[in-house]
């Protein structure tokens, strides 16, 4: 059989193990030391940004903020009065600036009171899914307290190593595959979006980091993936691997040229290059289209007359079959 020379497009493959993150998270934990009155959320919940999670005891704060608005009120009361009383000569520009000082300490108590209202509610600060629920109603937490987890796994972070020979063929924006052995039957697909700074002076390798979508949530983090990167991708020339012949670090294949009498066999040194899936990259010494024997070539001579008789099977549509003449 002969097959032609085809142009190809060829990547080499990078393999690497790496590990999902959440592309954001966040332990939601307490500000104060409070106790908890009412919870507003379950295990793996899915919440909104904004969402009330946790209140705590606050009744003394909310006396505070209202005695805190009664004086702010009626400091901005006296502040006006006098302010008027000034336009009509009838008190001093002092006096109007000690109640302009009453008013703005009165607005600064109430600011300050609302923070620490504020402080007694836990929001959720992005969308995404809660973890498990660690603490319950009534339970007295403190500062660092871990109450859940809050993960954005609307997109998935996957980070990993690959060794430095390749970094000048990374950039952003590189495809990426990834499997995982929990969804065996599923690839995903991601794209680089960033290259670390640093080389691992131990390992010589850099890390890479890739985003891969997660709208149905199957994607969990610290989930171990195989990541298959595709490097150096081009468009070359390439051959089936039956068709290449070795002698010692020589390649050569029977490349079929025509004679006087019709084809005949020509062995032809060649360069080759990266192979993969059955066919090998010509560097050099063929041409597009040219047509090289791939069965039975180790029987054939340079210069012997060769015979195409007919189309040849369903494996590749460019296969001929042939017989060589004695």
């Amino acid at each position: 059989m002969v097959a032609e020379v085809q142009r190809q497009t060829l990547a080499e493959p990078v393999e690497a193990l790496g590990t999902l993150q959440a592309n954001e998270s966040v332990a939601i934990t307490s500000n104060v030391t409070e106790t908890i009155s009412a919870l507003h959320f379950d295990d793996g919940q899915r919440v909104r940004a904004g969402d009330l999670l946790v209140e705590m005891t606050n009744a003394e704060e909310h006396a505070l903020l209202e005695e805190a608005r009664v004086r702010a009120a009626e400091a901005e009361r006296q502040f006006r009065r006098v302010k008027s009383l000034v336009a009509q000569g009838s008190a001093s520009e002092s006096l109007l600036d000690e109640r302009r000082r009453d008013l703005d300490a009165a607005r600064a108590m109430l600011v300050a009171l609302e923070s620490r209202l504020a402080d007694r509610v836990v929001k959720a600060p992005f969308n995404g899914v809660l973890g498990l629920r660690n603490v319950s109603q009534g339970a007295l937490v403190e500062p660092g307290d871990l109450i859940t987890t809050l993960d954005d796994d609307s997109r998935m972070k996957l980070d990993f190593s690959i060794a430095s020979v390749f970094l000048g063929a990374l950039s952003p924006g590189m495809t990426i595959s990834a499997k995982t052995a929990a969804f065996p039957e599923r690839v995903f697909k991601g794209q680089v979006t960033g290259i670390d700074s640093r080389i691992d002076p131990v390992t010589r390798s850099v890390k890479v980091r890739a985003l891969i979508p997660n709208a149905d949530g199957r994607l969990k983090p610290g989930l171990l993936m195989q990541v298959e990167l595709r490097i150096n991708q081009r468009e070359t020339l390439v051959i089936p691997e039956a068709a290449v012949q070795h002698r010692g670090e020589e390649h050569f294949v029977m490349r079929v040229s025509r004679g006087e009498a019709g084809p005949v066999a020509e062995r032809r040194a060649i360069a080759t290059g990266t192979r993969q899936a059955g066919v090998v990259e010509v560097l050099s010494g063929l041409d597009l289209g040219d047509r090289v024997v791939t069965d039975g070539n180790e029987k054939v001579r340079p210069g012997q007359l060769l015979r195409i008789l007919s189309k040849a099977g369903q494996a590749r549509p460019e296969a001929l079959t042939m017989e060589a003449s004695p």
